[in-house]
């Protein structure tokens, strides 16, 4: 398909103002092609507002795509020129085409939880390729004056709530999200500001919720990422402190509501008056 970006997007937003179906004689690979050139670009319009929603009822509202079709875009979207894209840079415009890789990821790990299509190797490498970008992911700003949302900590954390309810995740790699979690609350760089803390408390929430892991475990990891606050004081301390406070607070009014509460509200209680300096009990 031979298009340019101004027309690319007034195709996108004819097919939206059309309920998403293609006319006849329009091919779904080729949109698809061009969603996936242009799925970082620096205009939110096209990027947030077209290309993304584009896919989200293709995949996960009209099922159009085939499940040879759904591996396929998946090996594309984490690829080095999509969630890997310049991994590591930190304040430019590379963060959008990673970013909004990981969205459609999200997508296409739900539709393999409600039914499985992923083969072991398939499986293997999603799993790998979350894990590395959570760890990777530097640029950890929320939303931008120019360029509107990169939010790597919260898309990163959709894909990963998509991922601990697959049938093939064991206790091995939940403890291993859950390191990536600590690791993302305790970045050395960024405070949230966006809620990226009520989108990653999402994924524990789910875990605790669905009896994932054995409570114990919940309650030690709960713990040992309280561990911050004793911590010699430093800019590091103070964003690993108030990352993780504030962490604990999404959780725990997740957790509070009628009889989703449970035992482990008196640990999140606890550790959260460990982070919080301006808790009676602290001081």
């Amino acid at each position: 398909m031979n298009k340019s970006r101004a027309e690319f997007m007034l195709d996108l937003q004819r097919i939206e103002n059309e309920s998403y179906q293609l006319r006849e004689g329009e091919q779904l690979q080729d949109y698809v092609t061009l969603m996936l050139e242009y799925i970082g670009d620096p205009d939110p319009e096209l990027r947030d507002n077209l290309i993304y929603p584009t896919f989200y009822e293709w995949i996960n509202e009209e099922n159009r795509f085939t499940e040879e079709q759904l591996r396929n875009l998946l090996t594309v979207l984490t690829d080095m020129q999509h969630l890997f894209y310049h991994i590591g840079n930190e304040g430019d415009q590379t963060v959008f085409t990673r970013t909004f890789s990981v969205l459609p990821i999200a997508l296409i790990v739900g539709r393999h939880r409600q039914k499985p299509f992923l083969n072991f190797n398939d499986f293997q490498n999603l799993k790998h390729s979350l894990l590395r970008y959570y760890k990777e992911e530097k640029d950890l700003r929320g939303y931008l004056p120019e360029g509107g949302w990169a939010h790597s900590a919260a898309h990163g954390a959709d894909a990963l709530v998509e991922l601990v309810q697959c049938p093939e995740c064991d206790s091995e790699l939940l403890l291993d999200v859950l390191a990536a979690i600590q690791g993302m609350l305790h970045n050395g760089i960024h405070i949230f500001s966006d809620e990226e803390d009520e989108r990653i408390s999402s994924i524990v929430d789910i875990m605790i919720d669905k009896d994932l892991l054995p409570q114990q475990e919940i309650t030690d990891w709960i713990n040992d990422l309280a561990q911050c606050s004793v911590w010699p004081r430093s800019r590091i301390q103070v964003i690993a402190r108030v990352n993780s406070k504030n962490f604990l607070r999404s959780l725990y009014f997740r957790r509070g509501q009628g009889s989703r509460g449970n035992s482990l509200n008196a640990t999140i209680l606890n550790a959260e008056a460990k982070l919080n300096r301006f808790s009676i009990s602290t001081n």
